[in-house]
Parts: structure tokens; sequence; C-alpha cells
């Protein structure tokens, strides 16, 4: 069992940066690859970024490539999404999942935290 809690989101204006955080608790944090999805107003939960057990392998969605960065730190159970060059398109409800192979589809992931809210303002 692996619990799951987003922070750092809010509203910041277009062409600025956030950095979310997702605290977990439970064993065996490092065993486990992490990604990150959002939904945007209207639209269907889409991935954005994934990382394997160790940082060693990420994945990101084409649209976000290049302005987000993915990473962990095992040592305090906790991952982050850096978010650069963000746009009013990137307004969405954030969450943070856990799951034993990393993967794009938000079947593969079984613990997911709550979410949190990131809004650009244009």
């Amino acid at each position: 069992q692996v619990q799951l809690v987003e922070s750092g989101g809010g509203l910041v204006q277009a062409g600025g940066s956030l950095r979310l955080s997702c605290a977990a608790s439970g064993r065996t944090f490092s065993s486990y690859a992490m990604a990150w999805f959002r939904q945007r107003p209207g639209k269907a939960r889409e991935f954005v970024a994934a990382i394997n057990r160790s940082g060693g392998n990420t994945d990101y969605a084409d649209s976000v490539k290049g302005r987000f960065t993915i990473s962990r730190d095992n040592a305090k159970n906790t991952v982050y999404l850096q978010m650069n060059s963000l746009g009013p398109e990137d307004t969405a409800i954030y969450w943070c999942a856990a799951g034993r192979v990393t993967a794009v589809h938000t079947t593969a992931y079984e613990y997911w935290g709550q979410g949190t809210q990131v809004t650009v303002s244009s």
C-alpha cells in the first residue's frame, strides 16, 4: 500500500514555472515506477511523464517534452515534476501515480494521489 500526496500546484503566469512534488509513504518506494498524469478541462486524463525505479529512465508526452522534467529522490520518497515555459494549455489537475512498471497508460498504475490544480493565466 502506497499513499501519495501532491503539492506545489497553483496559479502561474504564462511563461512561468512550477515544481510539483509528490510525497509517498509506504514500503519499498524505490521499487515503484512513478508517473504524472493530468486532466485538462473537458479532456480525458492523459499521460505527462514517467520515471523508473532508479530514476535512470524517463518518458514524456510530446506535448511537454523539452519543457517538463520528472525526477525522483528515493531517499526522500518524493517524485517531482519541474514545469517550465508553462502555457494556458497546461492548465489541468495533475496527479502522481505509482506502479510496478513504467508505462504511459493509467491502468499501469495502482496508486494515485488526490491531485493538485495548476492554472496558467494567459
